[in-house]
């Protein structure tokens, strides 16, 4: 797949996910969480990664909030721009201590960086998923950057709406495979992924 059908593809999920209304995220957000929050995986995990979500992304606030009330840590990603990487950052809360950069995404304001290797299970983002275990994220390469770190031992999980399963995505190179995939309509997994006990 050419660049050019990347960006028509990452137009056209764009417009399905401006397209949904907001009762409609609402219900499917909420259908996703319980679905990941029920699994295995997630319940073993002690130290979880999600992303602050944007107005048309599955809403994460409520597995941030399962996952505190099951006593595990919540981290989210903070973006070194110099560096051009992610750092995982723990939060107490989903509204204190928070910016929205220029892009629209919200962060922590501060925060020490947990080691990569302490994070059990990480839920990814992306605007397409595949039925194979990919994504088509916004292009700028954050998180198959993260994923590709060897000191990252967990489970991956993309958490997504079942309209942004799409049949076919290019795969280069430095794409990193999911583990697993939530949606509203159900969870699937694809390479088996084991959580260590530390």
């Amino acid at each position: 797949m050419s660049e050019t059908s990347k960006s028509a593809l990452r137009r056209e999920l764009r417009q399905k996910l401006a397209d949904m209304t907001e009762a409609q995220r609402h219900s499917k957000s909420a259908a996703a969480c319980s679905l990941i929050a029920a699994t295995p995986e997630f319940q073993a995990a002690r130290t979880i990664m999600l992303y602050l979500h944007t107005p048309t992304e599955v809403d994460t606030a409520p597995l941030a909030l399962r996952a505190w009330q099951e006593g595990k840590e919540v981290l989210v990603p903070k973006v070194s721009w110099d560096q051009r990487r992610m750092l995982p950052v723990e939060i107490s809360s989903l509204q204190t201590g928070m910016t929205t950069t220029g892009s629209g995404v919200r962060e922590p304001i501060a925060g020490k960086p947990v080691p990569v290797d302490f994070i059990d299970f990480v839920i990814v983002p992306g605007l397409g998923f595949s039925n194979n275990g990919y994504r088509i994220g916004r292009g700028m390469g954050f998180y198959d950057r993260f994923l590709a770190q060897p000191e990252f031992i967990g489970v991956s999980c993309g958490l997504a709406f079942e309209e942004q399963i799409v049949p076919d995505l290019p795969i280069l190179d430095h794409d990193m495979p999911l583990g697993m995939l939530a949606t509203d309509g159900g969870v699937r997994r694809f390479v088996t992924n084991r959580i260590e006990t530390k």
